[in-house]
C-alpha cells in the first residue's frame, strides 16, 4: 500500500511540474493543534484524549482554472494520551514526531475574498526524539514505532489568498507504538501491568490547522 501511494504521489508531482507554467506556487508556513484517539487492539486499559500540536514549513500547487491542487508539508508532531491501567493508576504517553504529509485538495472559489477546499492523501512520520517511555515506576515502556503511515480526510476555507483555515482527521494505518516489559517485578501493580505487555496502539487524531502562505 505504501508503493502505491508513493507511486500515486510522484506522478501527481510530475504532472504538477510538467505544467509549472500555468500552476501556483506558494510557500507559507502551517501550525495547528491535535487531540489524539488513542485505540488499542484489545480493551485492556481505559484511555483518554489530550491535546498537542504541529508546525512546520508548507507548500501549495494550483491549478485555478480546475480547482485542482495539492499541498505538501514537512511538520513537527507532538501528540498525547492518557492510559488508565486498573489498579496501577494513570500515566501519560508522548509521541514526537516528522510528519510529511502530502494531500489531493479540490477548491471551489466564494468570490475573490474565500473559497471552500476539501481534501484527503497520505501522510508518512519518522520518530524523534527519545522511542521509549517507562512507565509504572520502569516495569513497563511504550516503544515507539520508527515510522508509521497514515491518511488525512478534510475539508478547509481559503481567505484572501494568504490564508487558510482547515480541519481533518489523522487516521493511521498501522502500529504507532506497542507495549513492553522494562524490567521484572513481584508486586502487584506489576500483576496489573502484565495485561497490558504486548498490546500495540494506533495514534489517530483530529487535527485543526491554521495556515500562511506568502
Amino acid at each position: 500500500m505504501k508503493k502505491l501511494f508513493t507511486a500515486a504521489i510522484m506522478f501527481a508531482m510530475s504532472v504538477f511540474v510538467g505544467t509549472e507554467a500555468c500552476a501556483q506556487v506558494k510557500f507559507g508556513v502551517k501550525g495547528g493543534l491535535n487531540v489524539t484517539n488513542m485505540s488499542y487492539n484489545k480493551e485492556v486499559f481505559e484511555t483518554s484524549n489530550r491535546a498537542g500540536f504541529f508546525i512546520g514549513p508548507t507548500v501549495k500547487f494550483s491549478l485555478p482554472l480546475t480547482g485542482l491542487g495539492i499541498d505538501a508539508s514537512a511538520l513537527y508532531d507532538q501528540r498525547e494520551s492518557e492510559i488508565n491501567v486498573p489498579g496501577a493508576g494513570t500515566e501519560k504517553l508522548k509521541t514526537q514526531s516528522v510528519c510529511v504529509p502530502v494531500n489531493l485538495r479540490y477548491g471551489v472559489g466564494l468570490g475573490s475574498l474565500a473559497s471552500i477546499f476539501v481534501y484527503g492523501g497520505p501522510q508518512v512520520g519518522f520518530a524523534v526524539g527519545d522511542k521509549d517511555q517507562s512507565l509504572y515506576k520502569d516495569v513497563a515502556a511504550w516503544r515507539l514505532s520508527d515510522s508509521n503511515f497514515s491518511v488525512n480526510v478534510g475539508l478547509g476555507v481559503s481567505l484572501l489568498s494568504h490564508l487558510q483555515v482547515n480541519a481533518n482527521y489523522n487516521i493511521a494505518c498501522g502500529k504507532t507504538g506497542e507495549m513492553t516489559l522494562a524490567k521484572a517485578g513481584s508486586s502487584v501493580v506489576n500483576d496489573q501491568i502484565g495485561n497490558i505487555i504486548g498490546k500495540k496502539g494506533r495514534s489517530n487524531a483530529w487535527q485543526i490547522g491554521l495556515a500562511y502562505y506568502f
